[in-house]
């Protein structure tokens, strides 16, 4: 449990995000950081090291090598916590987090040093405490594997995903056209993506969703509009594209706020219109 000179007061579920960090794993997060523990780690090995003889001077430089890995891994984790603890709000339930995916989350986090990347990894924290099982440890696990640079292609594909009758799908229709490929979407780093297990993504047969009621309503963005289906259509189907998100990549996917591309909202009505679907904007 934390000490209550160590902690300043950051509201219920802050503190008790902290304690339950520190009683999961082992590490007490302190934000003022008044105490370097790994430093005196140092010092203390430094002592031994002149005292006794057999300590030899390869066994000192490990002992200062892993201090100074163990103080990195423990400020990436501080770091973290930090960034999530602004994304709390009162009705966040930090103590309803299993201690087992708590343990998981920062073995996997410890080892991220880049910011960007930490307040990915932080709002997925702030994630699960505001709804505890909103993200499988299958997530955690791929997200430790995640270069910043599929970061950045999977947040690229997000700007194209369309609320369909609650859904999120990318909406990518044809992966060669001109509008994906001025934002690097493509064959090359889609299929990167779907061997990340972020997508699906099949480029010549693409996905058809159907049963869909007879007017669906959607949105891209602000963007509001309403699919009608004609006597033909029977099944109520829609061509969604060439990409589906995996049951992961929806939970990531939950933690981006994309900039909407410029004038996808006429391609994407145009796109729907090929398919004979009266499109009617709000």
């Amino acid at each position: 449990m934390t000490d209550g000179n160590s902690l300043i007061n950051l509201g219920k579920p802050a503190n008790t995000l902290i304690e339950k960090v520190s009683d999961a794993i082992g590490v007490l997060y302190e934000p003022n950081r008044i105490i370097n523990n790994a430093r005196a780690e140092a010092n203390a090995l430094k002592i031994m090291a002149e005292a006794r003889i057999e300590v030899t001077e390869l066994e000192y430089r490990t002992f200062q090598r892993l201090a100074r890995e163990e103080s990195r891994k423990q400020e990436n984790i501080e770091s973290i916590i930090g960034y999530s603890l602004s994304a709390l709000t009162e009705a966040s339930r930090p103590y309803d987090i299993e201690d087992d995916w708590l343990v998981n989350f920062f073995d996997k986090s410890k080892l991220i040093s880049d910011h960007e990347m930490q307040k990915a990894w932080a709002k997925i924290l702030a994630g699960e405490a505001g709804n505890p099982g909103s993200f499988s440890k299958k997530t955690v696990n791929l997200m430790s594997d995640l270069e910043k640079r599929d970061a950045i292609l999977f947040i690229k594909l997000c700007s194209f995903i369309v609320y369909l009758s609650g859904e999120k799908i990318p909406m990518i229709f044809d992966s060669s056209a001109e509008i994906y490929n001025s934002v690097d979407l493509n064959f090359v780093n889609l299929t990167q993506l779907s061997n990340m297990g972020l997508i699906n993504y099949l480029p010549i047969a693409g996905f058809v969703r159907k049963d869909y009621k007879t007017n669906t309503f959607a949105n891209y963005g602000t963007t509001k509009f309403q699919i009608d289906f004609n006597e033909e259509n029977k099944n109520r189907e829609i061509r969604t594209g060439e990409v589906l998100l995996t049951s992961v990549g929806k939970e990531i996917a939950s933690i981006i706020s994309p900039e909407l591309v410029e004038g996808f909202d006429d391609y994407l009505f145009q796109e729907l219109r090929k398919q004979k679907l009266t499109v009617i904007r709000e």
